[in-house]
């Protein structure tokens, strides 16, 4: 078959809502932090997500997450940008169904787990069929806390951690984080700073967000709300610390 612009790999109710959903790789990417990663996208199929945004809706696919744009949050993503895009083109049917020969375009991949959207969203078994192809996977979490959560995404996906302090709590649990700091915040002692930040790798050349196994990892505040985040958090970040 003729190599697809993406693959449609879930469309269903939220784990976290039951709102529809749909879950699409996009095969070929520019992103520069990540480098050519198959890039996944949790987005509702109902609406377009500029419009879940300002409706509040995009609780379907981002749970309660404090960084979501919708309540005043620091969430990097240009939504109206590559995640319109994406909505636009399923709606238009330009990606096919994960099935046969779709799924060999993702074998040996690089794979990014919700490069918009918590992967907590869909079921965890879509993820697992997408690790058990790929050659490395990066994927981050804000649901452990949801009702629905289910552990075994700890497998594949770092949780995501806001403060110091949150981030202690789930090491404390044997649980490895990725944590958003201030620019001038410490590190954890058992914390790497992103590689990206430090030397400039891109995510398939660094490998370390990779799962379940390994060291923890903190990056800078980034993107065009991050003053939001440093308001916020900025004393969370100093107190806790050390």
């Amino acid at each position: 078959m003729k190599k697809p612009r993406g693959i449609i790999l879930y469309e269903g109710p939220s784990n976290l809502t039951g709102d529809p959903i749909v879950v699409v790789a996009v095969l070929k990417s520019g992103n520069r932090k990540t480098g050519n990663m198959v890039q996944t996208y949790i987005i509702r199929s109902d609406m377009d997500p500029v419009a879940a945004i300002k409706l509040v809706a995009d609780d379907a696919v981002c749970g309660g997450c404090a960084s979501r744009q919708s309540v005043g949050g620091h969430c990097y993503v240009n939504v109206g940008q590559s995640v319109l895009a994406v909505y636009k083109a399923y709606k238009r049917g330009s990606y096919v169904e994960a099935k046969g020969e779709a799924l060999e375009y993702l074998v040996g991949r690089s794979i990014r787990f919700g490069s918009y959207g918590d992967p907590a969203a869909a079921p965890t078994f879509v993820w697992k069929m997408l690790a058990g192809l790929a050659s490395n996977v990066t994927g981050y979490t804000h649901q452990v806390a949801h009702k629905s959560f289910d552990r075994e995404l700890l497998n594949y996906c770092m949780v995501s951690a806001d403060t110091p302090r949150a981030a202690l709590a789930q090491h404390a649990k044997g649980v490895r984080t990725f944590r958003v700091k201030t620019p001038e915040g410490s590190l954890l002692p058992n914390e790497l700073e992103c590689l990206a930040e430090s030397e400039g790798l891109t995510c398939i050349e660094c490998g370390v967000c990779n799962g379940g196994d390994g060291k923890n990892v903190a990056i800078s505040v980034h993107g065009t709300f991050e003053n939001r985040y440093i308001d916020r958090y900025s004393k969370a970040n100093i107190i806790a610390v050390g």
